[in-house]
């Protein structure tokens, strides 16, 4: 009887055994499912050094021990936005443990890419079947279920339901993810990219992005080499009234993940917001190059979106240096760039914007109402933003020539664009063109004599652009409407209200060329001396080329040198 009574435990053990293995075996995903993700494989793109690469993460899961080297890897790539490159680690992790939900989790982050453009239908499909996959593994702790259910809530009616709700959804359940895990930095690293990327462009309190500030600051000391860390400290303070908190960030996160060309290229942003050009310009000649570089390593054909990003940013700086020298070539450059991948709206914005900043920046008022589309072929029409720079280009240089029935054709053109961005419910995009439409009429009024219809409209598109801020892609706009509103002050000899104009804008736009020079033409002809010294030295301290053409420049060390006589 005993011996039976064992043979039966025995067999009740097997049958368990068996049992488990067989529901293990049916949780596994099969081979068919994982590949309908299309996940993207192959080596990781590299170019930089050899030892630190991208910087330190820690992320615990509760697969194999086999594939946690591989997982921090595509984590750490993650957090610098090496999208494309961080699919290919998880796509390994899933060849070598395909019941790691985990890493179907992060290709579904891969396809969010938060802080970026909205995904496309592709890419939202993709995440969509691969946040299914991670539902349906049962191995895995609570705390990884709690990580991949808030994902699941981006995905969940993606069709249906607009982004930014869907940001909001993941923000939320973020935030219960980090309540509930108080030990867990990368749940409060992932809570604080989550905060950012549902925060309303219209606060200008910042709500969000305090709360972010105040995680990724704590955690920061004790992290100094986590690429999520650094990195989002910069994209939380990215604004002109909170870019000095970022600056020590700044300067750290390219060290940090030095084969990283985005980690290159961040840090620029914050350089842009203080006015610290030379820092900006070095930046983005790294990440120009590690772009190039990438593409090369990547295969890419044609230049990579990344490299076109950067040099808007380096163009923008050496405006503000009056190196034209320098911004023309980066200019004739991008007139030989065709083919670009991907397809995005960082080329589009940058294919806009850079020759537009040429040309306003150094009011080329001809080149202006004839610059030419570059690509032709590119497709715009899914980029009616972007394009509505060129159009708001050529209508400035239109109405400063004189040519006002072209500038009000142009017009024409950018309220067609406003209402498609309306019925695209792209509010934040068509507020953006809404501005240039306002700065438009009041130039043309300006033009037909109408001083004081213009001079009320262009306060209005001052101050939305005041209560507005600027887009993650830009270094800011192509010209602000506050110093365009001096501009006009200027134009109708209120010196007065146009150094007030200019001093306004330079607390939003520290350190940029015609504020410092518009503040200090206007002191010297309301006679203060003091403000007119101020200024002049601060622009010829920044723009200190020694070859520049620059007239203003020209200008300034003229009236410096009178003062010292």
């Amino acid at each position: 009887m005993k011996n039976l009574i064992q043979a039966c435990q025995v067999f009740f053990c097997l049958s368990l055994f068996v049992l488990l293995s067989c529901n293990r075996k049916k949780d596994t995903p099969s081979t068919s499912v994982i590949n309908g993700i299309y996940l993207k494989r192959g080596p990781v793109a590299l170019c930089g050094p050899s030892d630190k690469q991208f910087g330190t993460v820690e992320f615990q899961t509760s697969g194999s021990e086999k594939i946690r080297k591989d997982f921090n890897l595509a984590i750490a790539l993650l957090h610098s936005f090496e999208y494309d490159e961080a699919e290919k680690v998880f796509a390994k992790v899933i060849d070598e443990d395909p019941d790691c939900a985990m890493a179907y989790w992060g290709v579904a982050m891969c396809n969010n890419h938060p802080l970026w453009s909205p995904p496309s239908a592709a890419e939202l499909q993709k995440g969509a079947k691969a946040i299914a996959i991670a539902q349906s593994i049962k191995q895995k702790s609570e705390r990884e279920g709690d990580y991949i259910d808030a994902m699941a809530l981006f995905y969940k009616d993606w069709d249906k339901v607009d982004h930014h709700t869907r940001s909001i959804r993941f923000e939320k359940a973020m935030e219960k993810t980090y309540r509930d895990n108080p030990n867990d930095k990368e749940a409060a690293i992932f809570y604080a990219l989550a905060l950012d990327a549902a925060a309303d462009p219209a606060d200008k309190s910042f709500t969000n992005q305090k709360k972010a500030g105040a995680i990724l600051t704590t955690l920061y000391p004790g992290e100094p080499d986590h690429p999520g860390i650094v990195h989002y400290i910069i994209h939380t303070y990215d604004y002109p009234e909170l870019a000095i908190l970022a600056l020590p960030a700044a300067r750290r996160y390219a060290s940090v993940a030095p084969s990283s060309a985005h980690a290159q290229h961040m840090p620029s942003h914050i350089f842009t917001r203080l006015g610290l050009w030379d820092e900006c310009i070095n930046s983005n000649i790294a990440s120009i190059s590690s772009a190039k570089c990438y593409a090369e390593s990547a295969g890419i054909k044609g230049h990579w979106d990344q490299e076109l990003h950067g040099m808007d940013y380096l163009v923008y700086a050496y405006l503000q240096k009056a190196e034209n020298k320098h911004a023309k070539e980066q200019c004739d450059y991008l007139k030989t760039m065709d083919a670009v991948y991907p397809v995005s709206f960082v080329d589009a914005y940058a294919f806009a914007a850079i020759p537009a900043r040429y040309v306003l920046e150094n009011k080329l008022w001809k080149d202006a109402a004839s610059l030419k589309i570059h690509p032709a072929d590119f497709p715009w029409e899914k980029f009616p933003w972007q394009k509505a720079i060129i159009n708001f280009t050529r209508l400035l240089g239109f109405v400063h020539i004189g040519k006002i029935d072209s500038a009000k054709t142009e017009l024409k053109n950018l309220n067609t664009i406003y209402d498609t961005l309306m019925k695209q419910k792209d509010l934040y995009k068509a507020n953006q063109v809404k501005i240039q439409i306002n700065t438009s009429e009041a130039w043309i009024l300006l033009k037909e004599g109408k001083d004081d219809e213009a001079l009320k409209t262009m306060i209005v598109a001052a101050d939305m652009e005041d209560k507005t801020a600027k887009h993650p892609v830009t270094p800011g706009e192509v010209i602000p409407a506050a110093e365009l509103l001096g501009d006009m002050l200027m134009k109708m000899n209120k010196p007065g209200k146009a150094l007030e104009a200019y001093e306004a804008d330079l607390k939003k736009h520290p350190n940029r060329f015609n504020g410092l020079y518009g503040a200090g033409l206007a002191a010297e002809r309301l006679r203060n001396a003091e403000k007119t010294n101020s200024y002049y030295r601060q622009l010829t301290n920044i723009a200190n080329a020694s070859d520049s053409s620059r007239p203003e420049l020209k200008a300034a060390r003229l009236y410096l040198k009178k003062q010292r006589v």
